[in-house]
């Protein structure tokens, strides 16, 4: 029997303002208080894990045993076919910059060249399916966790377009439509996306919605 969120405090693990701000907003209608593993002063744990659920639960349970209360965490990507499934769980380490190239931080345009770069040397009859995937971990202090898993399929286009979106957006087309996800409204995109999927399985199933 999955075990359910009572109201009061969850903490989610991020030390991220904005994923805060957005989670909080989702979880608000039912009468949670969001408080960031940040903001509690928790440390981030290192994402070991080789799937997106491992690495959720990792976040997860470490904040939840450092905070003594239940917490959520989010782990999310993109998936290539034509690349085995890649870039997945290393989908932002594709997107770190090296010491030698310059200040520390993610470039999303050269983590969208790379993916672009081995497409094409795969030849131009290569399929472009990908897919982003979110997780969404709920873990409690004393053991507990439930996973909720979301997926919205598209395919990749070069070059990239849209100045709305952020990570990978610019290149991927969600199925059904001809704009990339940084080419519509972002509520557009919060209605069909892969955490709105996850999203929606966590609440139907949490609080019976």
């Amino acid at each position: 029997m999955t075990r359910r969120l009572g109201g009061g405090s969850l903490v989610i693990a991020t030390h991220n303002a904005g994923k805060l701000k957005e989670i909080g907003a989702l979880l608000a209608p039912y009468g949670l208080d969001c408080i960031s593993a940040g903001a509690l002063g928790l440390p981030e744990p290192a994402e070991t894990g080789t799937t997106f659920v491992e690495n959720a639960l990792i976040k997860a349970r470490a904040a939840a045993e450092a905070s003594g209360m239940a917490a959520l965490a989010d782990d999310s990507g993109l998936s290539v076919a034509a690349l085995d499934d890649r870039p997945g769980v290393y989908t932002a380490d594709w997107a770190e910059r090296q010491w030698f190239e310059g200040p520390a931080g993610r470039d999303w345009y050269m983590a969208m060249g790379k993916v672009e770069g081995m497409l094409q040397a795969l030849g131009p009859e290569t399929p472009r399916d990908a897919w982003f995937s979110c997780v969404l971990a709920i873990a409690w202090p004393e053991g507990d966790n439930v996973v909720y898993e979301g997926r919205v399929d598209g395919t990749l286009t070069w070059p990239p377009r849209g100045t709305v979106g952020f990570g990978y957006d610019p290149v991927f087309v969600a199925k059904g439509m001809d704009r990339t996800f940084a080419e519509i409204d972002p509520a557009q995109k919060h209605a069909i996306s892969h955490r709105a999927d996850a999203f929606a399985k966590l609440v139907q199933d949490q609080f019976r919605v």
